[in-house]
């Protein structure tokens, strides 16, 4: 319910005397739990933040290319947020204004790098075109990952797996439609080239 709160209000728009009223209980009982605010926030920041590690280590594991480990990690990630909704939207909100948020937004760089790391391995490869920089591909990327906050709602007729399918489709194989010459085979292409 905190959580809830605070992306309502705002963190730093939530007073404990909106939590202990929101929640039902005494300030007193919360405390009883918790030290304050902050620490409510970096439980909450820290839910987020420890899925999408567990999906990068998780990708990591993958066997093969470093593209699929890269479409793993989408779809981990696609996931994540779907079973933690309120918890990565508050961490896509928090800004830096107290050592809370910049503890956060320090984490949230490092996984920005894994993921920066991995389409630079994906580019050696050859799997992934080589004139865009790794570090905005993974930003774009992920804008496209964490934009599903701004819009998905659970109770929407959507699986995390067909959001996962459906972002790893536009991010890996593009929105356009293929044309039908397209689809030859390589042997057609082939016999094509020929003069």
């Amino acid at each position: 319910m905190a959580v809830k709160v605070f992306n309502e209000r705002g963190y730093d728009g939530t007073s404990m005397d909106e939590l202990s009223k929101r929640l039902g209980i005494s300030k007193s009982a919360i405390y009883h739990h918790v030290s304050g605010k902050d620490e409510l926030l970096r439980l909450a920041v820290d839910r987020a933040l420890d899925g999408l590690f567990a999906a990068a280590d998780e990708a990591a594991a993958v066997e093969g290319r470093a593209v699929d480990r890269l479409e793993h990690l989408v779809r981990a990630s696609v996931t994540v947020l779907v079973d933690r909704l309120p918890f990565v939207t508050l961490l896509l909100r928090v800004r830096g204004n107290t050592p809370v948020e910049r503890r956060a937004l320090a984490r949230r760089r490092e996984f920005d790098r894994m993921v920066a790391d991995l389409v630079a391995q994906a580019v050696a490869e050859g799997d992934i075109r080589p004139d865009v920089d790794p570090a905005i591909t993974s930003r774009l990327l992920f804008g496209m990952v964490n934009s599903l906050v701004e819009w998905y709602r659970p109770q929407g007729r959507r699986s995390a797996a067909e959001l996962a399918d459906t972002v790893c489709k536009i991010a890996f194989t593009g929105v356009r439609r293929p044309h039908p010459a397209d689809a030859q085979t390589p042997a057609a292409n082939a016999d094509n080239t020929q003069p």
